[in-house]
């Protein structure tokens, strides 16, 4: 449903026509179109939510820069996702997007071979339960996801079914990612991913063996392969004569070409529809086969498109090996085939421009980019050189979110005089105090607001925070972004929360304590903050979080997590050598699953982080080498696992895909940096 591929913070192309100066040595108009909108063009693609969007854009690059043949399916939203404003008094106010496709750096709308001039257009048949049948047309734009090396591109394929001949309600499914209108438009949306599958390969000629489903939101895929081998099998008239035992062995013939990956264990996250509902919007042998295999004994009456997934592939994998153990309890049916797949992210993507100048530097880290395994190697710890350049680079780092934050002020200034938006932060109303330092201890929290996720757990005693503040003489920051979802009404009263408690914050610290919100989260904020900040802070209610890939991205900058023992820090944890934990541990077996604000242990794992910070504080301030070591240690340690080339080296092997010698050499060595599917000894 979604990928994050913004071309702001990964431009391989825009960085070769201004390292070779191209933008005006050239005589062809044609290549001037395309270098202006290469160097100029907006850098937005706003066809993600969060962090599975940009996991899924990670994913493809990494496939493009070890040359893996692998295309991927999504949707075009013309109104994208949606823009953020926030205001102190009403909190998030959620506004359409708007964006130019056609001006856009790596996306083209593909035209058909026949008629250049026409764009290439697939048709899409949509069936309701009389048994009508609606021929959809949607066009076919390609983004290019080029590798560093410009000699290969992984592309996706966006379908765009906001056409002028579409009926109104494929317009109102197509426009908006995860547009929360009704559930009906919710279930289109997943028909308009699922069905447009099979025709876009057919129009275009693709062959894969094995479709991936990244999250069970293009389930209806299989729906269309199963009804295909069952024509197959029993011939056009299918319809009138098969039985359910024809149904299972199609199933069972097209799960030899699925792979599936699930990325959560929140009920909320899977897709579940009420059966008279949706059998408004399907024919009779889908309902047969939704029946079947859609089934849900703790729902009767739903469709449970999970269990539909779970059901109908040949391998499936959780996102972290604690994320398994869960999965595993929740779906014991399947527990057998549940594997863990661990997360990574594209360290090119998300290390900053002054880090990687360092590693470019340093002889031991020759390589780096094509191989994050290096680091394991390198002995950076015991280098006075490397240590010295590590820690310029972070302080640069650090300055550049301090300005960009310290500009956010100036901007929300004349906001608050130019229009009626009052500024999202109680600093902007102190033009003489209110401007971040660089080198205060700054601590990161940047993604999706979902009351599981606990955003405001840190701040549920203000008090004893500001004392604790206070009586070690502390300063420190914290910064905060990310968006709730517009229909999520829980989730934008945590974000409110975040607001109302800067005031009263900075007034008990004295002034120690700055509590910042960055609104309009993206990718860009994103990477200037996992690079910028000191420590990384993840605070989710355990086992919930079945990842968590911001942390990632800060430590494959160096950076320091403070984390609940959830997702991939149980991994990434190494006993406390790349930073700190705190929160409840126990065992996932009997979990409380639930998101009741009275199960979310507030008052249990605030204390326990109140006990931890003070450590934390002391080591940054009185011993800036040791803090250095747990930088290092995060290189070392958590670059070689959570690097999106070793995840997509694990993926390649599911897929069973035939390559080259070299290739599948290289993808060998990246399953030798970590295993992801071994057993958590305390779970």
């Amino acid at each position: 449903m979604e990928i994050g591929a913004d071309p702001d913070v990964f431009h391989p192309v825009k960085d070769f026509l201004r390292k070779h100066d191209l933008e005006n040595n050239h005589d062809d108009d044609r290549i001037a179109h395309f270098v202006d909108i290469y160097l100029n063009g907006p850098r937005k693609i706003p066809n993600y939510s969060g962090g599975l969007g940009v996991l899924a854009g990670d994913t493809l690059k990494s496939f493009a820069d070890n040359h893996i043949p692998v295309a991927a399916v999504s949707l075009l939203y013309r109104e994208g996702y949606f823009s953020q404003i926030v205001d102190s008094k009403v909190g998030q106010i959620d506004q359409v997007t708007r964006w130019a496709p056609e001006k856009t750096p790596a996306l083209f709308q593909l035209h058909a071979p026949n008629d250049p001039q026409q764009p290439l257009e697939i048709d899409v048949p949509f069936f309701n339960e009389d048994e009508d049948t609606t021929n959809v047309k949607a066009q076919v734009w390609m983004k290019m996801e080029v590798n560093e090396n410009l000699d290969y591109f992984v592309p996706e394929f966006l379908l765009d079914y906001s056409l002028p001949s579409s009926p109104s309600w494929i317009l109102d499914a197509a426009g908006q990612l995860y547009k929360a209108k009704s559930t009906i438009i919710k279930a289109y949306q997943r028909r308009l991913l699922g069905a447009g599958v099979l025709p876009l390969m057919q129009r275009l000629g693709l062959t894969a063996n094995t479709l991936h489903l990244n999250e069970q939101h293009g389930v209806a895929v299989t729906i269309s392969l199963i009804l295909h081998e069952l024509e197959n099998r029993l011939g056009s008239n299918y319809r009138d004569i098969l039985t359910d035992e024809d149904i299972q062995a199609a199933a069972q013939k097209v799960a030899e070409r699925i792979v599936y990956t699930i990325h959560t264990p929140v009920k909320a996250g899977h897709d579940r529809f009420d059966r008279k509902l949706y059998s408004r919007l399907t024919r009779k042998e889908c309902r047969r086969i939704l029946n079947l295999l859609a089934h849900d004994p703790e729902t009767p009456n739903d469709y449970n498109f999970t269990a539909l997934a779970m059901r109908v592939n040949r391998a499936v994998n959780s996102v972290s090996r604690l994320h398994r153990d869960v999965t595993q309890r929740q779906f014991p049916e399947f527990a057998a085939k549940i594997r863990a797949i661990t997360n990574g992210v594209h360290h090119l993507t998300w290390i900053s421009d002054n880090r990687a100048q360092v590693f470019d530097a340093h002889e031991k880290l020759a390589g780096w980019r094509s191989d994050p395994g290096c680091f394991a190697r390198a002995g950076l710890a015991a280098s006075a050189t490397f240590r010295n350049d590590l820690t310029h680079a972070w302080q640069d780092d650090n300055r550049q979110l301090v300005r960009y934050i310290n500009n956010m002020f100036m901007e929300h200034r004349k906001q608050m005089q130019e229009t009626w938006i009052d500024p999202p932060n109680y600093l902007s109303y102190l033009p003489e105090g209110g401007a971040l330092e660089p080198g205060v201890f700054t601590i990161g929290f940047a993604r999706r607001f979902s009351t599981y996720k606990r955003a405001d757990l840190i701040f549920d005693n203000i008090p004893a925070l500001a004392d604790l503040l206070l009586r070690g003489g502390w300063r420190i920051n914290f910064v905060f972004a990310g968006k709730a979802h517009p229909a999520d009404e829980p989730g934008k009263s945590v974000l409110k929360l975040i607001l109302d408690s800067q005031k009263e914050l900075y007034i008990r610290s004295e002034g120690r304590a700055k509590l910042v919100f960055i609104p309009g989260y993206d990718m860009h904020i994103a990477k200037i903050m996992v690079s910028g900040v000191h420590a990384w802070l993840n605070s989710p209610k355990r086992p919930l979080e079945a990842s968590g890939t911001s942390g990632m991205k800060a430590a494959l900058n160096g950076v320091p997590n403070i984390s609940v023992m959830d997702g991939w820090w149980v991994e990434g944890y190494h006993d406390g050598r790349t930073g700190w934990k705190f929160g409840f541990e126990g065992p996932v077996a009997g979990a409380d699953m639930s998101e009741s604000p009275d199960s979310l242990f507030y008052e249990e794992d605030s204390l326990s982080f109140y006990r931890l910070l003070p450590r934390i504080l002391r080591m940054f301030y009185d011993r800036p080498d040791r803090y250095l070591d747990k930088a290092i240690s995060n290189l070392r340690l958590n670059m070689p696992i959570f690097n999106a080339h070793r995840m997509t080296a694990e993926y390649v092997r599911t897929y069973g895909l035939q390559l080259d010698d070299a290739t599948a050499g290289k993808m060998a060595a990246f399953r030798k940096l970590y295993q992801s599917d071994i057993k958590n000894e305390k779970n």
